[in-house]
């Protein structure tokens, strides 16, 4: 098992402020599975290079019970992340894995996968994130990929001040994440802040990034950001990072990456960068050729 380190402090000379608060909108997906979507289409320009983000939770088993039976994806990759619960998955390229409490499945969907992920309990809390991470238009027909990590192998560290730190992906105090992408350089951090504690995290002034409060609240160069809301962090070009100070224990998504700045088409479970991209990803589902081995 992976055990936690302890790491001294990194110091940020000026910290990111906020650029404003989103409230995620309530949806469902999957077959009947209640979310919330809180990095909505409109914002992936904003957010690139990341297309979506969802929280589910529940203790509803009517709310989660029946999954996301099979469906495509092509052109990004997914990042789930369980909080609490048992989710089975399996695709068309022959990958199968249980994603349990405090694990990450990473899935690479490239040139397209068919794929489910069912609930394997049937009362309880399920809770997690999935995240959507884009793919430069060179990558996205490269053949799918696929990893689970349970919750010993995410790398982890305690700073002195008592912050809890996964590294899901990119590098945090000297500590390298379960995955990195040299071209998004994407940095996915789980963030337990005990009450009138700080972390501060360097962020390349050009990258995107967001934090996502689950529990507790933070402040950001003075703004409060609440429980289940996404604070956009502002590009200012003279910050090298930001600061996070919780006001109470506090839990929370820290995530940031290099945008691509290539043209983002979505239709459903395709994302592309041309409309005739997107037709093509539609011809091959409709006749079988995506997703086979």
């Amino acid at each position: 098992m992976n055990m936690p380190k302890t790491t001294s402090e990194q110091t940020v000379l000026q910290s990111r402020t906020v650029e404003r608060l989103i409230t995620g909108v309530a949806t469902s997906d999957g077959a009947g599975v209640k979310l919330t979507r809180v990095l909505t289409q409109d914002l992936q320009q904003r957010l690139d290079p990341f297309l979506m983000l969802d929280a589910f939770g529940s203790d509803k088993p009517d709310e989660y019970i029946a999954g996301f039976p099979d469906h495509p994806h092509r052109g990004f990759e997914t990042i789930t992340y369980m909080l609490a619960g048992r989710m089975l998955h399996r695709d068309s390229a022959g990958h199968e894995g249980l994603l349990e409490s405090g694990g990450v499945q990473w899935m690479t969907a490239g040139q397209g996968v068919i794929h489910s992920e069912i609930p394997q309990q049937e009362e309880g809390v399920m809770e997690g994130f999935q995240l959507w991470l884009n793919l430069p238009g060179r990558d996205k027909m490269k053949p799918p990929w696929y990893r689970d990590f349970k919750a010993g192998d995410l790398p982890k560290f305690i700073t002195t001040q008592g912050a809890r730190v996964t590294v899901i992906a990119g590098q945090s105090h000297g500590t390298t994440g379960a995955v990195t992408r040299d071209v998004t350089e994407a940095l996915y951090l789980d963030l337990h802040l005990p009450s009138g504690t700080s972390f501060d995290q360097a962020l390349p002034t050009g990258h995107h990034a967001f934090v996502y409060v689950y529990r507790g609240e933070v402040s950001i160069s003075g703004k409060a950001v609440p429980p289940q809301r996404m604070a956009i962090l502002a590009n200012d070009a003279h910050a090298d990072g930001v600061v996070l100070e919780a006001s109470t224990d506090a839990k929370l998504l820290l995530i940031s990456g290099k945008p691509l700045r290539a043209p983002i088409v979505q239709y459903g479970p395709f994302v592309m960068n041309t409309q005739e991209e997107i037709r093509q990803a539609f011809s091959d589902y409709r006749d079988g050729r995506l997703g086979e081995r």
